[in-house]
């Protein structure tokens, strides 16, 4: 029998707890423990792993995290995600549960201090391109930089098990630039989620016009002066944060990992997972797992 091909499902795991918390605390719904832990975040975001790994079907499976607030970005500009607020007290005993019940699961969880989960996955992803296929699993469309031939990107839409999945022809025929494109373009309309300003005044629009006309910043500063007089003024009176913005703006892939494939092999879900469920009073993973086809039949 031929051997299959290796497909890597790489997981942002900030993106999916931060989504599946905020999905049910709006109601409320902490789903707290006995022991008094809310688990709400953690069983949305197991919940989204699986359904990502029924949907794509991966060989082998890795969750990569932030590790703490600060990374080499902050070093850069002081002011990098400052303006975002401390994450609830209902979620932050949550990122460690989340790891510890991906590991219950033999589930590769990764890290490393001072870079962020998506500098992780664009070092994985460009490492195991290739030979194999990787799919990448977020919410979070900065990642779309990473698409390339045999890297695809599936940003999860509203709800559970729905995804928009981008290729890198398909991205190119959409937005009408590269992924490396992209980067420039975040650069000069910055991003208010990561609290850096790109240039004041230009948007979204303007920007991805200015890359599509010029190839890139370089591009563009080269031709200043066939720019309208507005944009020119713009993006001089802003040239160091626009610098500064571009080097924030892209995702670092050379993160010093080291992550053995070989400890990552995704294999279905066992009962003996289910006493992990049990022991932990994840209800609402329970239900799902029961009913879908990651679950390996409960023999006897």
């Amino acid at each position: 029998m031929e051997s299959r091909q290796e497909h890597i499902l790489l997981v942002d795991g900030m993106a999916l707890l931060f989504r599946s918390f905020f999905a049910t605390a709006v109601s409320g719904q902490f789903m707290v423990n006995s022991q008094g832990l809310p688990t709400n975040g953690v069983q949305g975001f197991m919940k989204h792993l699986f359904m990502a790994a029924e949907h794509a079907d991966p060989t082998h499976i890795i969750i990569c995290w932030d590790m703490g607030s600060k990374t080499f970005r902050n070093e850069v500009y002081q002011d990098y995600k400052s303006n975002r607020n401390a994450p609830p007290v209902e979620l932050i005993p949550q990122f460690d549960l989340a790891k510890e019940v991906a590991g219950r699961f033999n589930l590769s969880n990764v890290g490393v201090s001072g870079y962020e989960a998506d500098d992780c996955i664009g070092t994985l992803a460009k490492e195991y391109k290739g030979e194999r296929k990787v799919s990448v699993v977020s919410g979070d469309q900065d990642l779309l930089q990473l698409l390339d031939e045999g890297i695809e990107i599936m940003l999860i839409q509203k709800g559970f098990g729905n995804y928009k999945t981008y290729t890198k022809n398909g991205f190119v025929e959409e937005k009408g630039i590269t992924p490396e494109q992209f980067i420039d373009v975040k650069a000069l309309m910055g991003d208010t989620s990561d609290g850096y300003p790109g240039v004041k005044g230009i948007g979204e629009k303007t920007a991805m016009k200015l890359i599509q006309e010029h190839g890139d910043i370089e591009g563009i500063l080269q031709n200043l002066s066939s720019l309208t007089p507005s944009q020119k003024k713009k993006i001089e009176a802003d040239l160091d944060m626009l610098h500064l913005s571009r080097k924030l703006a892209e995702i670092h892939c050379q993160v010093p990992l080291d992550v053995k494939l070989s400890e990552c092999v995704w294999n279905q879900v066992s009962s003996e997972h289910l006493d992990v469920v049990e022991e932990m009073e994840l209800k609402v993973l329970r239900r799902y797992l029961l009913g879908s086809n990651v679950m390996l039949p409960v023999s006897g």
